[in-house]
């Protein structure tokens, strides 16, 4: 394959791992424009939000993953002027949108040539993922165009399926190189990393994404924290030389491997001990979130930042995953409509103007979590009001100011567009794109929280003095 704009871009991801650089530039598709980064012997990689490694085979072109449908032709365009061979296979790490949507060109191109389609290989509950998502198109936009702000955001409902799945190992051989294809569940219940043994290359899929691990995502399905610790252990094990994840800047070097899938490792197992031991001794919910600590010194580190999920929803998933939706609070088993609560509690405080004020008085203290607790309360109590929602705006603003997380900030956007939509009598789409930020997420340049701000705090709690846990 033709070496394209290599020695620039691998200097950079070594400014990246020591600290010097941040993702931005990577993330925001700076790189990706160049062809193909040669990371290795027979080994490409097409730099972008999602990433694909390219490996010429000897016997044609071998993908994993192809990025989304945003970047498909520009990674056809890099891969074809790296290599005229065909593309004879491509593996699937997991079957989130933004991994499987750049084969398209490559069908066409076979289809107009008269050969045979690549051969798609994934897990085998990549399928029901796929029909899940067409099941489910109207919430995942919704709630997509909330975690990313992109109002416009419409969920897709057509993939392209797998040829061949496997359930716990395949192993595909072709040309000159080796793919062993390993299930583990982590992000997702369909996750696969993949080894080439031959160049001691190991393709992490979403298991390793330079940030903290993707596995307490609020408005999406169960995420396998265990698990995932153990896959992490297992690929610290085969000595790679050479990582190439899924997001995020490739790593060289076994030690320097073994380092990150190490801590990686470390942040998870830990999170899921604490919980454990909380959950064991009869905590609630509420405990079990401001009991468990962080282990000093990891989310310093430049490839846990808490940028696109944190701590916090790692163990509230845990809740989840291992006690059900019940937070032992017996008012919340079976709760009143939140509307008819905030009523009583409004007429409680003097109406939901004196809530709002309350919850104003809070966020000039710093307490943003009580602020939100008592803005969210006086609207749903005053829905029309427009001073109360200009409150909620505020608080709400402020939150999603102050967080690091794709996630959060996610979520406190929408929620202060919606209020400020009623206080200006505008709408949401109009405020989430008053600021030139707001623009960029409406016009689908995802982001992943905070990556080029040194003042994050990065992990260090920011949004109030009585928040002492994750």
């Amino acid at each position: 394959m033709t070496d394209h704009n290599s020695s620039g871009y691998m200097a950079y991801a070594d400014r990246v791992w020591s600290g010097e650089e941040t993702l931005l530039a990577h993330f925001t598709g700076e790189f990706a424009g160049g062809g193909l980064v040669a990371v290795g012997e027979r080994t490409g990689f097409f730099p972008a939000f999602a990433n694909v490694a390219v490996f010429d085979t000897g016997d044609g072109l071998v993908l994993v993953d192809s990025g989304d449908f945003r970047t498909a032709a520009q990674l056809h365009a890099s891969v074809r002027e790296s290599s005229a061979d065909p593309v004879s296979g491509v593996v699937y790490t997991h079957g989130h949108v933004d991994h499987v949507f750049g084969v398209a060109p490559f069908d066409k191109e076979a289809s107009d040539a008269g050969r045979g389609l690549p051969e798609v290989f994934a897990h085998e509950a990549v399928a029901a993922r796929f029909d899940r998502y067409r099941e489910t198109a109207g919430y995942n936009t919704w709630i997509n165009r909330r975690q990313f702000g992109v109002p416009s955001l419409q969920w897709p409902t057509e993939y392209r399926y797998p040829d061949t799945t496997y359930r716990d190992r395949l192993t595909v051989r072709r040309g000159e190189l080796t793919f062993e294809l390993v299930h583990a569940r982590g992000e997702t219940d369909d996750h696969t990393y993949v080894w080439i043994p031959e160049l001691r290359t190991l393709c992490t899929g979403d298991l390793f994404i330079w940030n903290s691990p993707n596995a307490g995502n609020p408005q999406k399905v169960q995420r396998y924290p265990v698990e995932w610790a153990r896959a992490l252990r297992d690929m610290q094990e085969l000595d790679a030389e050479v990582l190439l994840p899924g997001h995020g800047v490739p790593i060289l070097g076994s030690d320097r491997i073994r380092q990150a899938l190490g801590d990686t490792a470390e942040l998870l197992e830990s999170l899921c001990a604490q919980t454990r031991d909380l959950m064991n001794a009869g905590a609630r919910l509420d405990e079990v979130l401001h009991g468990v600590q962080v282990p000093a010194g990891l989310l310093e580190k430049p490839y846990l930042h808490p940028a696109y999920d944190e701590p916090e929803f790692v163990v509230r998933n845990l809740w989840r995953l291992w006690g059900g939706w019940y937070d032992q609070n017996p008012a919340n088993l079976k709760p009143a409509p939140e509307a008819a609560l905030a009523a009583e509690l409004a007429d409680a405080a003097g109406g939901a103007q004196a809530l709002a004020e309350r919850a104003e008085r809070l966020l000039g203290r710093g307490e943003l979590r009580l602020a939100a607790h008592l803005a969210e309360s006086a609207a749903l109590a005053a829905p029309a009001d427009r001073e109360v929602a200009r409150i909620r705006a505020e608080v709400f603003g402020r939150r999603a100011e102050r967080e690091t997380s794709t996630m959060a900030r996610g979520v406190f956007n929408w929620a202060a567009a919606e209020s400020a939509a009623v206080a200006e009598g505008t709408d949401l789409a109009t405020e989430l794109t008053r600021s030139e930020e707001g623009r960029r997420r409406a016009a689908g340049a995802i982001s992943v929280g905070v990556v080029d701000d040194d003042s994050c705090g990065c992990g260090v709690p920011v949004d109030d003095s009585t928040q002492d846990g994750v």
